[in-house]
């Protein structure tokens, strides 16, 4: 029953901006810590951008600066607000949620972000 679904991403020039969205169903939204995470071919998946429950958020120190993460109570739904893209932040970017007492995550099925010029 439980589901996230990515939408948003795209290609772009370095530079640009980019703006995805995550939609949640079948969870307790308020009690869930929400998180954005991007894998890259050959690498491993990391972090990029993090809200807990309570609304504090966290970033990995290549985002800072540069990526906003940010939240609809009412429609369920975590942004990942992405300005001044690099070529580097190419990946496959995969919304995550984890009951802020629990041990499972549950994952979207991500969505390709192409920064390229």
């Amino acid at each position: 029953q439980v589901q996230l679904v990515e939408s948003g991403g795209g290609l772009v020039q370095p530079g640009g901006s980019l703006r995805l969205s995550c939609a949640a169903s079948g969870i307790i939204f308020s009690l869930v810590n929400m998180g954005w995470y991007r894998q890259a071919p050959g690498k491993q998946r990391e972090l990029v951008a993090g809200m807990a429950s309570g609304g504090n958020t966290n970033y990995a120190d290549s985002v800072k600066g540069r990526f906003t993460v940010s939240r609809d109570i009412a429609k369920k739904t975590v942004y990942l607000q992405m300005d001044s893209l690099k070529p580097e932040d190419t990946a496959v970017y995969y919304c995550n949620a984890k009951y802020k007492f629990g041990s499972y995550d549950y994952w979207g099925q991500g969505t390709q972000v192409t920064v390229s010029s």
